[in-house]
């Protein structure tokens, strides 16, 4: 599926979400058809350096104090990632913010700013108590979160539950399918298997086991599936204070709950009846009975009537029509 790259000539061919010991470039080819009628359709050498100094002027980087921007409406992380997150404050405190950040005219609040994406680098602004370096485009709200869904699926360090959690709050939002397939780089079943996994766990475990970077879909699966199990369910959250946690990364608190969800089930669950026999008048065992509130196995004993089980398939039109007769009398 075709999308719109709301990322690019945002201040480079490729923006990483860090810091960098380099300069960027900001000059790309972006010409609105204003801009292209303006400059009478320039082509050539002397189209490309007008449209690049035109680009420049629309999305020129701005040092923006940081008590003028606020975050987006919505976020796209769980937990916070301190370690790498100080290794960005000591790159921006010893090199500078080398890569800016993209903020759009807060649409609510005149003179303000929201961010789109690098709210790590804006945080690290205020910690080190300078202006943030940022690029300023209007942007819908769907543009908006296209383009901070794109820039983390540029990275590829949200884990799954953060892209299915972001898919979901997106969707609660009101935002069409399109728009959140756009953001996440997916196709409708894979939007499809990130919103219902999001959905079917309670958002306080899924905040009780962070990001879980090396747990991947599958395991988020199963742990749905457990949990539909009340009973497993108040294991999980019983075990949510437990000691454990605290001191457990974040894939290893996954794995905790998830052994209580499926230990708590295990035993909970009911075991199955043996098959009742069914003895003829011969007194010989030719079947065995397994009758639950899903089915009603009928299993014959082909040692002792080997033709038996032919015979009754074979009736089995004349016999749900006698008990069709007889449900009408």
């Amino acid at each position: 599926m075709a999308r719109k790259n709301l990322l690019s000539g945002l201040g480079g061919s490729e923006l990483p979400a860090g810091n960098l010991n380099r300069p960027v470039v900001a000059l790309t080819e972006m010409m609105t058809p204003t801009a292209s009628a303006n400059f009478g359709g320039a082509r050539g050498a002397i189209g490309a350096v007008t449209r690049s100094i035109e680009q420049l002027k629309a999305n020129a980087i701005q040092d923006i104090p940081t008590e003028a921007i606020d975050p987006s409406f919505i976020s796209d992380r769980i937990g916070f990632d301190e370690a790498n997150y100080d290794d960005l404050v000591e790159s921006m405190r010893t090199h500078g913010q080398q890569v800016p950040i993209l903020v759009r005219p807060h649409p609510e609040k005149e003179g303000r700013f929201q961010v789109a994406y690098g709210h790590r680098r804006l945080r690290a602004a205020v910690e080190l108590q300078r202006p943030v370096r940022a690029i300023v485009k209007k942007l819908s709200d769907d543009e908006l979160v296209i383009a901070q869904g794109q820039e983390n699926n540029a990275r590829t360090d949200l884990s799954f539950i953060e892209r299915a959690r972001f898919a979901a709050s997106l969707e609660q939002r009101g935002f069409e399918r399109t728009t959140i397939m756009a953001a996440l780089f997916v196709d409708k079943s894979g939007l499809s298997r990130l919103i219902s996994a999001a959905t079917k766990i309670p958002p306080d475990i899924i905040d009780a086991i962070g990001p879980a970077p090396k747990t991947g879909r599958d395991r988020w699966v199963a742990l749905a599936a457990n949990l539909e199990s009340e009973t497993s369910l108040a294991a999980v959250r019983t075990m949510i204070s437990d000691e454990k946690m605290s001191a457990a990364s974040s894939d290893d608190r996954f794995n905790i709950l998830f052994s209580a969800a499926v230990l708590k089930k295990t035993k909970t669950a009911k075991p199955r009846a043996e098959p009742a026999a069914w003895v003829a008048p011969d007194g010989k065992t030719v079947a065995r009975i397994q009758d639950d509130k899903k089915l009603c196995t009928v299993a014959i004993d082909k040692k002792v009537a080997p033709e038996f089980g032919a015979f009754l398939i074979e009736s089995l039109p004349d016999l749900y029509a006698a008990f069709l007769g007889r449900e009408s009398k």
